[in-house]
């Protein structure tokens, strides 16, 4: 009865400003949904039959999770994104985020009291193994909103994972070693003299402290509770039954959904591509300009993330859901990665320019490199959540995690392999230096645009 109450109440919350009317046609599904007032999935399904206007409460759920899974280890979330998935689809959504949050708080903390490099590697794995948000949080954002925001839900994920990417080394760049930057503030003897490393992960651990509290509020979307409405509403998990003997048939297995696996492949390339970009890009932008860079400081880079990170959310949440209804998932998947190509191919050329005129031309370009990287991965995120019936999209989200993570794990490596590489050719007659760089991102680049074309792919509209 306490579960049901306070269901109520969270309904009523989501309401404000909406309407109590209901569609004719699905009276028959609003009567079942009523008799099952305790299944926290039937009322995420009531409540969006009823909502009218942008869900903001829902957005702003997702927004704090997602930008609290920022950064993490690469391999510690690629061993465990599958089992956090399978435990998502089992026992729901609200659960596994709480855990994963928790877990931020936990080990972020410990990572900024270690003493020692192998212990703060550790922390890192520790906490890539118990990162479980994103693959949750993007399984969660396609089920709280009615479909008519799935794209602008998703968008929010994607948004605040690519702002988290700025602001965390913002954050790191701006508070690391305190006691060195603001000697008047923190004494070398306080804590963050001793550990100069400890505020900026405090600060993190703090922020995702309030959104664990928040999370309490969460609603769950996974039918938990109820048979017949999870029977009625995952319609793909049965069929041509009667309402009375409704049978649930076993899962299909999730390597076999081909058009999955070719989204999952297509968004690990790009993932290679994006990760490989960013730690060329800093790179670039602080090295000498004898050696092809734009000769910037820390701070200076950290001003183009910065603006670059507040044009992208202007663009995932203004332009790009009408874009999407106008041209279609896969053709402005397909648009974006193919306008990205001459994109990076103008950077080494940036180099050339100077003063005011190169802060506005390097500024732009990153706001449209990251509206078109956006683009590309919220795109493929509504698509792979298409490709699964509900009870399988936490799993789903969880393979695309391990092998995303994969992939990235080379990226940094790789990229920065490329980057020391193209600078000892500075006086080579074919693509000298950084033109290389660029000219290497392209191929990855395209060879993900030819994957979009797998004939799998163009099935899930």
């Amino acid at each position: 009865m306490k579960n049901v109450i306070n269901h109520r109440i969270i309904i009523t919350l989501l309401r404000l400003g909406g309407s109590n009317t209901m569609a004719d046609d699905d009276d028959s599904r609003t009567n079942l949904l009523e008799k099952n007032e305790a299944c926290p999935g039937c009322i995420i399904d009531q409540t969006k039959q009823q909502q009218q206007g942008i869900p903001y409460l829902h957005l702003s759920f997702i927004w704090l999770v997602s930008l609290c899974t920022g950064s993490s280890f690469m391999i510690g979330r690629a061993l465990t994104s599958i089992f956090w998935g399978k435990l998502a689809d089992r026992y729901g959504r609200k659960p596994i985020i709480l855990i994963g949050t928790f877990s931020v708080i936990i080990f972020n903390t410990l990572f900024g009291l270690s003493t020692s490099f192998w212990l703060a590697i550790s922390f890192r794995f520790l906490l890539g193994c118990f990162n479980c948000l994103l693959g949750v949080i993007r399984a969660y954002a396609s089920e709280v909103v009615s479909e008519e925001y799935n794209a602008l839900s998703l968008s929010v994920v994607s948004t605040s994972r690519g702002i988290g990417l700025i602001l965390g080394p913002a954050i790191g760049g701006y508070l690391a070693q305190p006691a060195e930057k603001y000697p008047n503030i923190f004494s070398q003897s306080s804590i963050f003299g001793r550990l100069p490393y400890f505020l900026p992960s405090l600060v993190i651990s703090v922020y995702a402290t309030g959104v664990f509290i928040a999370c309490w509020w969460l609603p769950e979307t996974l039918h938990t509770r109820c048979g017949i409405a999870r029977g009625r509403l995952n319609d793909d998990e049965s069929r041509g039954e009667g309402l009375d003997d409704q049978k649930i048939i076993s899962k299909p297995s999730l390597l076999r959904n081909l058009p999955l696996m070719a989204i999952i492949i297509v968004y690990c390339v790009f993932s290679l591509q994006e990760i490989a970009y960013s730690e060329i890009f800093s790179l670039w932008a602080v090295s000498d300009r004898s050696y092809g860079g734009l000769s910037f400081s820390s701070q200076d880079v950290g001003q183009v993330l910065a603006i670059s990170g507040l044009g992208l959310l202007l663009f995932q949440l203004l332009v790009y859901p009408p874009l999407k209804k106008a041209m279609g998932l896969l053709v402005l998947i397909r648009l974006s990665a193919v306008l990205l190509i001459p994109l990076l191919s103008c950077y080494p050329y940036i180099a050339l320019l100077s003063g005011m005129t190169l802060h506005l031309v390097i500024n732009c370009a990153s706001i449209l490199k990251n509206a078109l990287s956006i683009s590309l991965v919220t795109g493929l995120f509504i698509m792979l959540n298409k490709a699964v019936p509900q009870n399988q999209r936490g799993a789903a989200n969880g393979i695309s995690m391990t092998a995303m993570s994969v992939f990235k794990s080379f990226g940094p490596a790789g990229g920065g392999a490329l980057f020391s590489w193209a600078q000892k050719r500075q006086d080579a007659s074919f693509l000298p230096g950084d033109e290389m760089v660029f000219l290497v991102l392209n191929l990855v680049q395209l060879v993900g645009l030819i994957l979009t074309f797998i004939p799998y792919i163009s099935q899930i509209q």
